[in-house]
């Protein structure tokens, strides 16, 4: 039965019942495709195929028969959304964490087992402050040291959590678990492809703080997130290493030369120092009505020299090596990356070595 599947790959498309009768031409009604999505009847193999067409998904995936949930979502909003847009996000995400998953598993790889410490989720209960305490502690558990976090979405990835980017209009991502019948939920942390990188970054950790707290108690569990993000990016040994700590001044040359050694927001370093008390009240005070004036504090909050999003491409690559090991054919690898064979035979060539050297040269 279709159902599920095809009522998911609608959502993720973003039409309505009505919309998608049109998008076939009007080869059934907008109530047919209502008993097909409640399986209560079948399309023939003609609307089947042209079913698949309008939703950019092959008909091998309307008649598959794996079942996957999203629990525990939590959206971070950038102002309100409707439900048919996170319904809409939602979709994508089940659909982009379907084919990741199913190539971990024609390669055999453990994709359920992610490195979590067994002291998560780590209480933040009293303070606010307690989520430096969070950071610290998954850094260790994890070997990283005070050291800046040289590509984050690597990290998260090495560490079994899977990351998607997205375009996304109102949201700046999300975290959830994703269920398949008889296993273990695997985590995922999805961020809006169209932002900048240091905001991307942030956000990333900020998903993962409420990954690994449990916040209770009189604190606020966003600004604990933010909390935690900031603690993570830039450990306080860090900062205090390159900055000091004690400052009631502070130059641009200096902020930009920090933003780019911790991947970070001049913002978000503001923040961060100002949490640690490197700077006092009145420098905070005065660094913020520059940000204000130069219109970094307004959308799209971009400030200048900014990153690069870093992409996630292990999903990428364990499927060219698939493709590679004749896990999958070529039409398939085509399909799960959302190219055609020409192009997937393009990006498989290996450039001649003579055009290689005068590139060098």
């Amino acid at each position: 039965m279709i159902g599920q599947r095809l009522k998911l790959a609608r959502a993720a498309a973003g039409l309505s019942l009505r919309e998608l009768e049109a998008r076939i031409g009007n080869r059934v009604t907008a109530q047919a495709i209502g008993k097909y999505e409640r399986d209560e009847s079948m399309p023939s193999s003609g609307v089947l195929i042209a079913l698949a067409d309008a939703l950019d998904v092959s008909v091998d995936y309307l008649v598959g028969d794996q079942e996957m949930i999203l629990e525990a979502v939590e959206f971070r909003k950038k102002k309100i959304t409707s439900k048919r847009e996170e319904s809409q996000v939602e979709a994508k995400v089940l659909h982009l964490l379907e084919r990741y998953l199913m190539v971990e598993e024609l390669l055999g790889l453990r994709s359920v087992e992610w490195h979590r410490p067994r002291e998560a989720p780590y209480p933040v209960i009293q303070d606010v402050s307690e989520a430096d305490r969070a950071a610290q502690s998954l850094r260790e558990h994890w070997g990283l040291g005070t050291d800046p976090i040289p590509n984050l979405v690597e990290l998260l990835e090495e560490q079994g959590i899977k990351i998607l980017s997205v375009d996304l209009s109102n949201i700046d991502g999300l975290t959830a678990r994703v269920r398949r019948a008889g296993k273990d939920a695997v985590p995922v942390v999805v961020v809006n492809r169209k932002d900048w990188g240091e905001r991307q970054r942030f956000t990333l950790a900020h998903e993962l703080g409420h990954m690994m707290m449990e916040v209770a108690g009189k604190v606020d569990e966003e600004k604990a997130a933010h909390r935690f993000a900031g603690a993570f990016l830039m450990p306080a040994d860090a900062l205090w290493s390159e900055i000091g700590k004690h400052r009631t001044s502070i130059g641009g040359s200096e902020l930009f030369a920090l933003k780019r050694l911790f991947g970070v927001s001049v913002q978000a370093l503001a923040y961060r120092c100002k949490d640690l008390s490197i700077f006092s009240e009145s420098l905070f005070r005065r660094l913020f009505h520059e940000f204000s004036r130069l219109g970094w504090r307004s959308p799209p909050y971009e400030e200048p020299f900014a990153m690069e999003g870093e992409l996630p491409t292990r999903f990428e690559r364990l499927t060219y090596r698939a493709l590679a090991e004749e896990a999958v054919s070529e039409p398939k690898a085509a399909e799960l990356l959302g190219l055609s064979v020409r192009e997937l035979n393009r990006r498989m060539e290996v450039e001649p070595p003579a055009e290689r050297e005068a590139i060098a040269e």
